[in-house]
């Protein structure tokens, strides 16, 4: 049988695996994904992209205007609510469509909120990912795995039926919350496991006396005949109205006729003109693998943190996994890093995945009576700032003395320190206004104060030298002009303190005023980081 050889194999064409796959080869890593549906998404599925995980995207040249050019229904407005159908005429309102509690993103993100739906948003990034080199291949199945020391051999199916061998030095299992390769491999998992299944009916009716143009709605309906959600204002030219299953029942129950009596009793309209587009079956589920290494094998999205759809973030986190293994992956395999930085991805991401797919969890038990949400978690208390204040702690992060190892902190507030994400702050390049997010994605990044920072721009040179390391240095107060005069305070230095910034965009390492041997310091540092 012929043998492919390929760094990285991508299993599953989802957030996590598009985001993986269209990263490295950004990166000039050849990747291989591969996925056994013929294409992405067909239904809308998740909506909207956190700003955290549209900086981690913005990198790839255009994929972010692509982003920005989909209709954007909810970065103009939503409404969410609980109510007995579309015309209930007392629903009770969670969200009003107000950006209040958001406002606050402008001064800490410069990104653009993106709210399309998951299907464009896989068409953008699949197309970005090929552009870019990445070998994408659809109706093609995973059938075994094995590893050894040196690496991974897979055999995979086509469509036609065609079998072939690959041989990958790592796996990116994004196979989806079943995922047969944490099966295989005995990842073990926690969590509340599956919570139901529920059938996905998108439809086209006319619902303009319902709902408000160019707004997305989405209504949690309890009624006496069935309980789920309906969404509208998809951004792909139709509805979507979620039905949960009962215990005996499966996706061949759900007939044409019944799937349109069911739209006209969600909608509150008997005589609703609907026309079913597609329909398809989920798991509803909080499913938390104890490990996100098994070897050489990397588990991302639902594959990792499978969690109900109540907060919104499943889609956003599973962008960001993809895009953290692509970074950490690049930095292995072209010898940056050594292969045991690969274990900061577990240490890194599954408390962020823990604590997403509880805020979750808890969300649906709001919803829920009171006798069947006991032992369920108590919903965040700032869960917007949970957006973009997530806090990491690994052997990648040197930690300051007296940190207090949150894994979340107030965006609002933003300090610098080691673990926390880099604070966007406004700089003038030749006349052109960019953010300090736009610095960071390619590589290392080395900052420091004109007023006496130069020692560390001559170490960094040498550093990188020595090491081989992909690191930019940069002076704040020469090419980088500081606006608005934050970036010290923002960054925790002085005028000849140095601060070490990773390809994610995450605060690595700082020192507030100048060491006695910076060339020494600085290649300690980054031998740390990576673990060399």
């Amino acid at each position: 049988m012929e043998e492919e050889r390929v760094p990285v194999l991508v299993v599953g064409g989802g957030y996590a695996g598009l985001s993986a796959a269209m990263l490295l080869a950004w990166r000039e890593v050849p990747v291989l994904l591969v996925e056994r549906h013929p294409g992405t998404s067909v239904q809308p599925k998740a909506f909207g992209v956190g700003p955290r995980a549209v900086e981690l995207l913005r990198p790839v040249p255009g994929v972010e205007e692509a982003l920005s050019d989909i209709w954007t229904g909810i970065g103009d407005t939503m409404r969410i609510a609980i109510a007995r159908s579309l015309a209930d005429p007392d629903p009770h309102l969670i969200m009003t469509g107000g950006d209040e509690d958001m406002s606050f993103l402008r001064e800490v993100t410069p990104v653009a909120q993106i709210g399309a739906p998951q299907a464009e948003i896989e068409r953008v990034l699949r197309h970005a990912a090929e552009e870019l080199g990445a070998d994408l291949r659809f109706s093609t199945e995973l059938i075994s795995l094995d590893q050894d020391d040196d690496g991974v051999t897979a055999r995979i199916r086509t469509g036609g039926g065609e079998e072939r061998l690959v041989r990958a030095d790592y796996v990116v299992a994004a196979d989806g919350y079943r995922s047969p390769l944490r099966h295989a491999l005995g990842v073990p998992t926690s969590g509340k496991g599956e919570l139901g299944q529920t059938c996905s009916i998108m439809f086209d009716a006319d619902l303009g006396h319902l709902v408000r143009e160019r707004e997305v709605t989405l209504w949690y309906l309890q009624n006496d005949v069935f309980t789920g959600a309906i969404v509208t204002g998809t951004g792909v030219g139709a509805h979507v109205l979620g039905v949960n299953l009962a215990e005996d029942e499966t996706q061949a129950d759900f007939t044409d006729e019944r799937c349109v009596e069911l739209v006209r009793l969600a909608t509150g309209r008997p005589g609703l003109d609907v026309r079913i587009l597609d329909r398809t079956t989920f798991g509803l589920a909080h499913i938390l693998a104890d490990t996100y290494r098994a070897g050489r094998v990397f588990f991302a999205g639902d594959a990792a943190h499978t969690m109900p759809p109540t907060g919104g973030q499943g889609g956003s986190t599973a962008l960001q996994d993809g895009a953290d293994l692509a970074w950490r992956l690049w930095l292995v395999v072209t010898g940056q890093a050594g292969p045991a930085f690969l274990d900061t991805y577990d240490a890194e991401r599954r408390p962020i995945g823990a604590l997403t797919a509880d805020a979750h969890l808890a969300n649906l038990g709001v919803r829920m009576p009171p006798a069947a949400r006991v032992g369920y978690p108590e919903p965040l208390a700032d869960p917007v700032g949970a957006l973009i204040g997530h806090r990491y702690h690994s052997t990648a992060i040197l930690d300051e003395p007296g940190d207090d190892g949150s894994v979340l902190e107030d965006p609002r507030i933003p300090n610098g320190r080691p673990g926390s994400r880099a604070p966007h702050v406004i700089l003038d390049w030749e006349g052109q206004r960019v953010s300090t997010i736009d610095l960071f994605g390619s590589g290392f990044v080395l900052m420091a104060d004109r007023q006496g920072g130069q020692p560390w721009m001559d170490a960094g040179r040498m550093v990188k030298e020595r090491l081989g390391v992909q690191l930019t240095r940069l002076l704040v107060g020469e090419e980088l002009r500081d606006v608005e005069g934050r970036w010290r305070d923002r960054y925790g230095v002085d005028g000849d303190g140095a601060v070490l910034v990773r390809p994610d965009g995450y605060v690595a390492w700082r020192t507030p005023s100048m060491a006695d041997d910076p060339l020494t310091t600085l290649e300690q540092v980054l031998r740390a980081v990576l673990s060399r």
